[in-house]
């Protein structure tokens, strides 16, 4: 099968798509990018996996890392990027219409897992033709089922490239991510079945959510005040408002609360021995990076990622941004990637 340069599509599976609840879906719909031409057996597969309010454009949001003149180009590499189970882009999820009920979902949309979307993504990569995948990588969510792929098909993935996840969803991360879902069901409009529901309760969830992507010191530099007069109407206020607004003009709130719980799913040992067991049957060649300022995923469970992940190698990103350095240090990640590839660095003692 041949995909041409940026190209937005859809897969539309048919049949039942069991999840790992024991409910299923009736059909599933995935929406997904590809960038450059597939040629079987030959092209160099670098598949993306998004975080959590992202889409499959990685060329409109990973600049400087994807695109025509980065590392990941089309010329070189045959690029996919899936609209992960559950989102808002094309893909099946809470605000898509049942074929059951020819209504939308709502908040009638089963629970999902991180399972799931890797198993949705593993529909999509046989519908391509896709055996055999290079590169594997993503940051945050994206690492999480970029880990979990390789764990669930060892032999289908050669490198794997995670960037400031974790091996399962820590006490801290769900703290934060409940949080958020106690400002949605705030909002008296989230339990009702409407497209915008919960826009209000969404915003403030997103606020929320912006402390642990960034941390004190990088408001300290992009939000203080220039003068020492102020009583009201301060920078720090306007930029939550400004950032709260804008994922309610592009995100749905039901679609926010399902994913956000999605996330509390990972754990690599589920169902499994252990989380170092899992871990340890892992086969691509692992590059873990973390970020030096990341409050939400600090640098320790990267570490503990290269620990037990046979042979992978930890490099740690210095970045004032905290979480959000993994889509703004695009330079150090593809130093670091590029000398990955090259057998250039050595595992550092952690």
């Amino acid at each position: 099968m041949q995909a041409n340069n940026m190209n937005a599509q859809k897969f539309h599976y048919k049949k039942q798509f069991a999840l790992e609840s024991g409910k299923s879906l009736p059909e599933l719909e995935i929406a997904y990018h590809t960038y450059g031409n597939f040629i079987p057996g030959k092209s160099k597969v670098v598949w993306v996996c998004h975080a959590l309010t992202a889409n499959s454009d990685v060329f409109d949001w990973w600049k400087g890392l994807f695109g025509s003149t980065d590392f990941y180009n089309p010329e070189e590499y045959f690029i996919v990027c899936d609209n992960i189970l559950g989102s808002f882009y094309g893909t099946t999820g809470a605000a898509s219409i049942s074929p059951e009920t020819g209504k939308s979902y709502f908040l009638n949309f089963p629970k999902i897992t991180v399972r799931d979307m890797v198993k949705a993504k593993q529909l999509l990569a046989t519908h391509l033709g896709i055996e055999n995948i290079h590169t594997l990588i993503g940051g945050s969510l994206g690492g999480q089922q970029a880990i979990e792929w390789c764990i669930m098909e060892p032999n289908r993935i050669e490198h794997l490239v995670t960037i400031a996840t974790s091996a399962q969803a820590s006490p801290w991360g769900i703290a934060f991510r409940e949080s958020q879902r106690m400002a949605l069901e705030t909002d008296p409009t989230f339990r009702t079945e409407s497209t915008v529901a919960g826009q209000n309760g969404m915003k403030t969830a997103r606020a929320i959510a912006l402390l642990s992507y960034r941390n004190y010191d990088a408001y300290r530099q992009s939000q203080s005040e220039e003068t020492n007069e102020k009583t009201d109407n301060f920078r720090a206020s306007s930029y939550q408002n400004y950032q709260g607004d804008k994922l309610v003009k592009r995100f749905n709130a039901h679609v926010y609360w399902f994913l956000s719980k999605s996330m509390d799913t990972h754990n690599v040992g589920r169902g499994r021995k252990s989380v170092v067991d899992a871990l340890a049957s892992i086969k691509a060649e692992t590059l873990s990076i973390g970020i030096t300022s990341d409050i939400l995923f600090p640098p320790n469970e990267q570490k503990f990622l290269a620990e037990h992940i046979p042979g992978a190698i930890f490099r740690e990103i210095e970045s004032l941004y905290g979480h959000d350095g993994f889509l703004l240090e695009t330079k150090q990640l593809t130093q670091f990637i590029n000398q990955f590839y090259k057998h250039k660095i050595t595992k550092q003692s952690i």
